[in-house]
């Protein structure tokens, strides 16, 4: 049998809803920002970001270069670098009326000498034409609909690590508006708004954070740690103020990183403390309560600008983040998934308010038709820490700036990701638990193995080392769908110290895992055996001949052949040859051991190892990967071995090295996701037919956008 290589996108399972075409948001492209730097190794960022009146241009605030940074998106399918904007400080926020980029710059000195300036510079010049003295430190923009004046927030923040960090760190701030002349700031028309006296909460030290302005002028601003909301004129007349209120949480993770994702705790009284707003009509604006001082309460609401709440989402929204295997249970403490930054803009009629999580890396698209009930028709995945957003309805565009920049880590850069109002499906989620009977939290999947009737069984990794899970998917649905977690147990509790890798099924109703070891951390190198109902019944540690040359890179996966349980390791042990990996077999009735070598690719940066092994039609796949993403990801890919070469030898032998041929490139599929290549593809499934799945590991959501890949690549 001959396999060719074959790296077709068109094979991808990427509808995720529904059969039939509507309209839909889906990511066409993505920009990272170093792509706009002189020096690519250089810290950069897009925070906030706005666009040219044409739609062609957008422009971020990158705090780490201090710059504003521009992109041409004549073709938004092919966004492409267009440089960079010295500002002579630290850009917190940029907004653009016409051709006129506004920053708000701060050049404080310190927390108790607060200064900034508002510049403006010329988008075809590149030449600065105004620059304002704002007496402080600016948080946020946002100009009038009309182009007639710009809202700024005057923060003047906080030392956080002065006493308690708490309110009362003077001075306070304010809000400031300026006039524009076809864009340009006349700064000889600022107005200074004192907000100080209004809020309960550090009345004397208001901390504006962020605006927005109406269709009739009238300007929103959220004071975030103060938990509460004003709503002035341009003039500075304060037409109503109110508290941001609080919400009574239930169903939450609110445990710091136990490792589980346990949704069963409540908190009373959570305080909004909301940071992002924007108004969704002439009467109505939203917040996103991301918290910050003592509250966060994980949601979002809608307020009249009287001051009556309209809707409050509550849990609902982080509740789906869970499903989307996007909750960042390492935030679980603090506020949860922080919806932070926010947009408002009408598509073909309908209005959408999209609410971005920072710290889940995604966005909830929710039809604000009826602002007592909207309803979340889409989620978006975007790049790591989403700040912010701009929509251009005109163009069918929607885009996000993900400030998050893990280059000192050697992880994904900072990205711009833009989307299409398209008549199509959704291409995300590819996985998802909405629909279970039950709240299912999910991520880190690792391996995995196909059971009957499109059922796939996979297992999570030591993320969630306090909840070891095997997870069933239903693949005849798009999006794949999880119907239930079998918790995986030891004397009827969570089984502790393991990592799992690998599952297959045992031919009798229950399964046999692989855990990667970790001696480092007192986690052994070992099999499981598991019954229906999840309790482990066997485990099977090292022989003395593995365990001496053992290193922690240790089982990727596990399948059965003929009686013979058969793993992967990762990477090299001590006695084995440069670029080879040992694939280990044990047998279940002798309990003998022996292996083959496998000839890894060399890498030509980082590593290259193996995270999968499958058994199919008397063959055997594996899934061999490099550790890099993005553009420098070279290797991900299934091979195969003929099953006459998996004859084990006894360890410590000379063994024999298999001969390996390449069935399929992955790459291309993960670039028609059109955002980055990750670099963690984890788990491979084969039906008897032929059908393959694979998976990759979204880290749980460490480090991580927390976006998973789940599809189809056909039959082998």
């Amino acid at each position: 049998m001959s396999l060719k290589l074959l790296g077709m996108t068109s094979i991808i399972a990427l509808t995720a809803t529904h059969a039939e075409a509507e309209m839909n948001f889906n990511r066409i492209s993505s920009f990272a920002t170093f792509a706009n730097n002189e020096d690519a190794t250089a810290e950069s960022s897009a925070e906030i970001i706005s666009a040219s009146s044409d739609g062609m241009t957008l422009v971020y605030s990158d705090s780490p270069l201090g710059v504003i940074g521009m992109i041409d998106i004549t073709d938004p399918s092919a966004p492409a670098a267009k440089g960079t904007i010295n500002v002579g400080g630290e850009p917190t926020a940029v907004s653009v009326s016409g051709n006129i980029a506004i920053a708000g710059v701060n050049t404080s000195k310190s927390y108790t000498a607060p200064s900034g300036i508002l510049k403006a510079f010329d988008l075809s010049t590149l030449q600065e034409v105004a620059a304002c003295d704002l007496g402080g430190q600016p948080d946020s923009t946002a100009i009038a609909p009309d182009g007639s004046f710009i809202a700024i927030a005057i923060e003047n923040e906080r030392d956080e690590d002065l006493g308690d960090g708490g309110l009362g760190q003077m001075p306070g701030g304010y809000v400031v508006t300026v006039g524009l002349n076809n864009g340009i700031p006349a700064c000889d028309s600022m107005v200074k708004i004192d907000v100080t006296g209004l809020a309960e909460i550090g009345a004397d030290d208001p901390e504006p954070e962020f605006v927005d302005v109406n269709a009739d002028g009238e300007i929103t601003v959220t004071m975030q740690e103060n938990n509460h909301i004003v709503v002035m004129t341009r003039t500075g007349e304060i037409l109503n103020h109110f508290s941001a209120g609080s919400v009574d949480l239930t169903g939450i993770d609110a445990t710091d990183e136990r490792g589980a994702l346990l949704f069963t705790e409540t908190q009373k009284g959570r305080l909004r403390e909301p940071d992002g707003v924007q108004w969704i009509d002439a009467d109505h604006f939203a917040t996103a309560n991301e918290g910050d001082m003592d509250g966060g309460a994980r949601g979002w609401t809608i307020f009249n600008k009287d001051g009556t709440e309209v809707f409050e989402a509550g849990t609902s929204f982080e509740h789906a983040i869970v499903q989307h295997g996007h909750y960042p249970d390492k935030r679980s403490d603090s506020k949860g998934a922080e919806p932070e930054g926010m947009e408002f803009a009408i598509f073909d009629g309908t209005p959408y308010a999209f609410i971005l999580a920072e710290r889940a890396s995604l966005v909830g698209v929710y039809d604000v038709t009826d602002p007592r009930a909207p309803t979340l028709v889409q989620v978006l995945p975007s790049g790591i820490a989403p700040e912010g957003a701009i929509a251009i309805p005109s163009r069918g565009l929607f885009i996000t700036a993900n400030e998050a920049d893990l280059i000192e880590d050697g992880g994904v850069r900072s990205h711009v990701m833009i989307y299409e109002y398209q008549d199509a499906p959704a291409a995300y989620p590819q996985l998802t638990s909405a629909g279970a009977d039950d709240l299912i939290g999910w991520g880190a999947i690792s391996g995995m193995v196909a059971g009957e009737n499109g059922l796939v069984y996979a297992v999570n990794d030591s993320f969630y080392g306090y909840q070891p899970t095997i997870f069933t998917i239903d693949t005849a649905v798009s999006p794949a769908q999880i119907t239930s977690a079998l918790p995986v147990t030891r004397g009827g509790f969570a089984a502790q110290k393991l990592d799992l890798e690998g599952i297959t099924l045992d031919g009798e109703g229950g399964f046999w895992l692989a855990s990667e070891g970790r001696t480092d951390r007192m986690v052994p190198h070992g099999i499981y055996h598991v019954n229906a109902k999840g309790e482990i019944t066997e485990e099977i540690s090292l022989p003395a001949a593995l365990l001496a040359v053992e290193r922690r890179f240790g089982f990727e996966g596990i399948t059965l052949i003929d009686g013979t349980l058969w793993m992967a390791v990762q990477r090299e042990w001590a006695d084995d040859p440069a670029d080879h990996v040992k694939l280990i077999a044990y047998n279940i009735e002798s309990g003998e051991w022996g292996a083959v070598l496998y000839p890894k690719t060399a890498a030509d940066k980082g590593w290259v190892g193996l995270s999968e092994i499958v058994s199919h039609a008397g063959d055997v796949y594996v899934i061999e990967r490099d550790n890099q993403i993005g553009d420098k990801a070279k290797i991900k890919m299934v091979y195969r071995i003929s099953g006459d070469q998996m004859v084990p030898s006894a360890l410590g032998s000379d063994l024999p090295v298999v001969e390996k041929e390449a069935v399929y490139d992955l790459i291309p599929d993960l670039q028609s996701g059109n955002g980055y290549v990750v670099d963690k593809i984890e788990g491979l499934a084969i039906f008897p037919d032929g059908t393959a799945w694979v998976s990759t590991d979204n880290d749980g959501v460490d480090d991580s956008s927390g976006e998973t890949f789940f599809w189809t690549i056909g039959k082998l």
